[in-house]
């Protein structure tokens, strides 16, 4: 796959042999994604698809190299996923920047009832390579 994204970026696929070949595989795999563009977060390690741990890791790996593929003028292939946000630069007049300093933020307690009950906090992964 990432051989037809990026022509060579893996000069060697291992075939045959034990299962640290095979693995040695999955490495090249990683390192060619993250130079592809994809985020090292969204990059599953050996593990999660070798030994079948989280799959869901590497789906989102799939879905983040989708991404990154779509941004890419040399990209002709097939669309996965929703297309990465591109950048929307705002410019705002004094006038209305000073505008928006009268408006009270519902933040500020004017909201009753609001609370943080059932906000989660926190990484959903704590290994980084």
């Amino acid at each position: 796959m990432m051989n037809n994204l990026m022509p060579g970026c893996i000069k060697k696929i291992d075939r045959k042999g034990g299962g640290f070949a095979l693995m040695q595989n999955l490495g090249r795999f990683q390192d060619a994604a993250k130079k592809y563009g994809v985020p090292a977060e969204e990059v599953f390690q050996t593990v999660d698809l070798w030994e079948k741990k989280n799959i869901c890791q590497v789906t989102l790996c799939i879905h983040a190299l989708a991404r990154v593929a779509q941004t890419r003028d040399d990209y002709k292939g097939m669309i996965l996923g929703p297309k990465m946000a591109e950048k929307q630069e705002r410019e705002f007049t004094e006038e209305q920047l000073r505008e928006g300093r009268n408006v009270i933020s519902l933040q500020y307690g004017s909201n009753e009832g609001a609370s943080q009950a059932g906000l989660n906090m926190g990484k959903p992964r704590s290994i980084m390579d």
